[in-house]
C-alpha cells in the first residue's frame, strides 16, 4: 500500500499546484519534478477521448447529429467529421494547442528548449491541417477546452450545433440538391 500513499500525496501536490496556478493568475514557478515523475505524469495524459471531446460528441449525438470519430482519412484526424455537412470539428486543449490569450495556456518555465518548439510544431500542424481541409471544401470548426467550462458550455455547444447545420439548412431552403 506504499504506492497508494505515494499516489495520494502526488494527487494532493497536484491539487495544491492547481490552486496556486489559479490564485497567481497563471504565473507559476519552475517545474521541480524529477525525470521519473515527469515521465509518469506525461504518460498519464490522454491524447484521445478526452473529457472535452466527450462533452462535444455527447451533445451533438443527443441533437441527432451523426459523425465519424477521429477519421484517419482526413488531415489531423478531426475529433468529429460530419460528411453530410462537409464539416470537421477539432476539440483542442488550451495548453497543447497554445490557445493564445487563454488562462489555460501558460508556457512552462522549465525545459523551455523542449516545450517552445514542441508547442510551436503543434500550432503549425494545426494550421496546415485546417488549411488542407478548407482548400478541399471543408468547413473547419475549432472548439477550445476553455469554451467548454460550465459558464460558457451550453452557449458554445448550441453555437457549434448551429455552425454545423447552418449551411445545410440554407441550401435546403433554397431548394438546392438534398445532400442526404
Amino acid at each position: 500500500m506504499e504506492w497508494r500513499a505515494d499516489l495520494d500525496s502526488e494527487r494532493q501536490a497536484a491539487r495544491k499546484r492547481s490552486i496556486l496556478l489559479y490564485l497567481t493568475g497563471g504565473v507559476f514557478l519552475a517545474d521541480n519534478h524529477t525525470t521519473e515523475e515527469r515521465s509518469y505524469n506525461m504518460s498519464r495524459i490522454r491524447s484521445g477521448n478526452t473529457k472535452p471531446e466527450e462533452i462535444v460528441r455527447k451533445y451533438l449525438f443527443s441533437r441527432g447529429l451523426r459523425y465519424r470519430k477521429n477519421d484517419k482519412r482526413y488531415p489531423g484526424k478531426p475529433d468529429a467529421v460530419f460528411p453530410k455537412y462537409r464539416t470537421a470539428v477539432f476539440v483542442n486543449g488550451c495548453f497543447w494547442h497554445s490557445h493564445s490569450g487563454c488562462p489555460g495556456f501558460v508556457m512552462p518555465k522549465s525545459n523551455l528548449e523542449y516545450w517552445k518548439p514542441k508547442l510551436e510544431r503543434n500550432r503549425q500542424r494545426d494550421a496546415e491541417n485546417i488549411d488542407v481541409l478548407q482548400k478541399n471544401g471543408w468547413r473547419v470548426i475549432v472548439v477550445w477546452e476553455c469554451e467548454l467550462k460550465k459558464p460558457l458550455r451550453d452557449e458554445r455547444l448550441a453555437k457549434l450545433y448551429n455552425e454545423i447545420t447552418a449551411a445545410y439548412a440554407i441550401a435546403d431552403a433554397d431548394g438546392l440538391e438534398d445532400k442526404r
